[in-house]
């Protein structure tokens, strides 16, 4: 099992079914075009059988689907139901949820028992100027029938201080009164927002972030799980809330995370755009598989960064987000 100097190994596993995304969101692409998928991506058999070597040679026994948006890729149900076979201790997906009406009985078939769906506003018009597709209202229906399975549902959303900062104490009053936590994302500095002035005049803190909230509830800082992403807050009586500080208060030096992108191109952080293909592993034996993939997980535990994010040209929805 590769473990670098600092103690982290791979446990955490993010696979990315299409570069593929059915919005177009503001903070993701500068020119309102949809992400198409990327040039000869994974079937869902051979993104499993790497799915199943990363289990064997690293140790990853949690994993994440995602996009791109997931649940536009034709390999999702198959997917879905190969991974809900695997011996893993987490299934979760992450979503726009555009679809989830439609993938229902797909995920209610599944192990899956976490959702995280991205959610930038409660207002119709913000949305369809930050997201550049979908409706609002059919993302909340979603919602709802997740909750109604029994799935536990988390809210992501970014504050952007020209689009939607006002939103802020909306969604989390939506959220608190429905039993979901939503997590605050700081912008993050890469894709066409790295070296770009438009990162630091949308870009809103964490310490901003808490004095909006503080301003209508009293908070105190709670309990994380381990190689947590989210700083996880309480407001008593009401439920828990977190901010994924990414420039505020890193996490990089406990990162466990693995992304697999849909073309079979493994990348070791996302603060480096450098990655490492896996597929040629899919025709070789099982000895000689492993000890190819130990030496590509080494490469890419030595593209993470040590202390803090820095940001990246690469556009995240590329590589799971």
């Amino acid at each position: 099992m590769v473990k670098d100097p600092l103690g982290r190994k791979f446990r955490n596993l993010r696979v990315s079914l299409t570069a593929a995304c059915n919005y177009a969101c503001t903070y993701c692409v500068p020119d309102g075009r949809k992400l198409q998928p990327l040039a000869e991506e994974l079937s869902a058999e051979s993104l499993l059988q790497l799915v199943r070597l990363l289990m064997e040679t690293a140790g990853i026994d949690r994993l994440r689907i995602t996009g791109g948006e997931p649940l536009v890729s034709p390999k999702f149900d198959e997917f879905l139901a190969g991974a809900s076979e695997l011996e893993l201790s987490d299934l979760a997906i992450t979503t726009n949820g555009q679809l989830l009406l439609q993938k229902e009985d797909a995920i209610r078939k599944s192990s899956v028992r976490r959702i995280n769906v991205s959610l930038d506003t409660l207002d119709q018009r913000q949305f369809r100027e930050m997201a550049r597709g979908g409706e609002l209202q059919t993302v909340i229906a979603g919602i709802d029938a997740m909750m109604a399975l029994g799935r536990t549902v988390k809210v992501n959303s970014v504050p952007m201080r020209s689009h939607n900062l006002d939103q802020v104490l909306p969604l989390l009053e939506h959220c608190l009164s429905r039993g979901i936590e939503i997590r605050f994302i700081e912008l993050m500095n890469m894709g066409h927002l790295k070296y770009n002035r438009q990162y630091q005049s949308e870009f809103v803190s964490m310490n901003e972030l808490l004095g909006m909230i503080r301003s209508k509830f009293v908070v105190r800082r709670t309990f994380a799980p381990a190689d947590s992403t989210s700083m996880r807050y309480e407001i008593p009586g009401a439920g828990t809330f977190g901010i994924i500080a990414n420039e505020s208060e890193p996490f990089c030096s406990e990162c466990s995370r693995l992304r697999l992108a849909s073309n079979g191109r493994l990348f070791g952080c996302l603060s480096n755009a450098r990655s490492h293909s896996v597929r040629h592993l899919l025709d070789l034996p099982g000895r000689q598989a492993v000890a190819g993939l130990e030496q590509v997980l080494a490469e890419a535990m030595s593209d993470k960064q040590r202390v803090a994010f820095t940001g990246e040209t690469t556009v995240m929805k590329f590589i799971g987000g």
